[in-house]
């Protein structure tokens, strides 16, 4: 049975299983002063970049709307069942949006099967859960197995990140000024991970970049093992020599099974800054 993979533009997806696999990803909006762009669409991560560069403020991003999940949704046969792997409903009223198109689409072609699911991550993380639902597909998973290991995937997913620079969070408002002002004069650099909830929380002030790329590796073997059953997945912004070093000093530490590394799209990058990573694996 074929099943049809969607996600929006909150997830960072592998090359290697974006050629694999016909993933359908339905974009946000981003906004740099009174311009509109579609990430991915109108605005690719190049120009992103360069707009970023050029701007003194962060681009506001915006969920896609319930009628670009509704049109999405429509463009897939009656026939094949949907699987929307949401940003984290933490994070953004994606979710939300993304289960009212199906309620519409549904109002109209009741025999349709989509399932929306809240996958609790964003960037790699979800790039990690479609390639596990490519993995379970190629072993003639059913529809409703696909749905139920996914959900007990999505409790199972680690997202960890770290920054090199305190810059956006301040600008965006997600960081005092003040604050923001006196970690980064004692070269503070914050590890977060997301939540349970599917929120980010930061779990540890480290100073100095090597300490806390040093404390971002070993928190690996902290919350998962058996690294030779697993993969990991990683994105960065904007510095590719950087994610390789780290990712590189990682599979010399863990013996994962296989890696992806990726360019962190604009939706974490905004808040992220140069030089962020984030890593997703597995807990079990």
């Amino acid at each position: 049975m074929r099943i049809q993979l969607m996600t929006d533009g909150g997830a960072d997806i592998p090359k290697r299983l974006n050629e694999a696999l016909d993933i359908r990803v339905v974009p946000l909006y981003l906004q740099f002063r009174d311009e509109e762009y579609k990430a991915g669409v109108t605005m690719d991560l190049k120009a992103f970049y360069q707009k970023m560069d050029e701007s003194d403020e962060l681009p506001r991003s915006s969920a896609p709307s319930p009628n670009d999940f509704y049109e999405a949704y429509k463009q897939v046969s009656p026939d094949t069942p949907i699987v929307m792997l949401s940003i984290s409903k933490g994070l953004s009223v994606t979710y939300e949006n993304a289960v009212l198109a199906k309620h519409m689409l549904l109002e109209e072609e009741p025999g349709r099967q989509i399932e929306v699911i809240n996958s609790k991550t964003a960037s790699c993380g979800l790039g990690l859960l479609l390639y596990e639902a490519k993995a379970k597909m190629d072993e003639n998973y059913t529809y409703e197995q696909l749905i139920d290991h996914l959900y007990e995937r999505v409790e199972q997913t680690n997202t960890l990140f770290v920054l090199k620079t305190l810059e956006n969070l301040i600008l965006g408002g997600r960081l005092d000024r003040v604050k923001g002002t006196i970690a980064k004069t004692l070269n503070i650099k914050p590890l977060m991970r997301g939540s349970d909830e599917g929120t980010i929380e930061v779990t540890e002030k480290v100073r100095g970049d090597k300490k806390s790329i040093r404390r971002f590796v070993e928190q690996i073997g902290e919350h998962t093992k058996n690294f030779e059953d697993k993969i990991i997945t990683m994105t960065h912004c904007n510095a590719e020599d950087r994610a390789k070093k780290v990712l590189a000093d990682i599979r010399e530490k863990y013996p994962f099974m296989d890696a992806h590394l990726t360019d962190m799209g604009p939706l974490i990058a905004t808040y992220a800054g140069e030089g962020g990573l984030v890593i997703s694996f597995f807990r079990n």
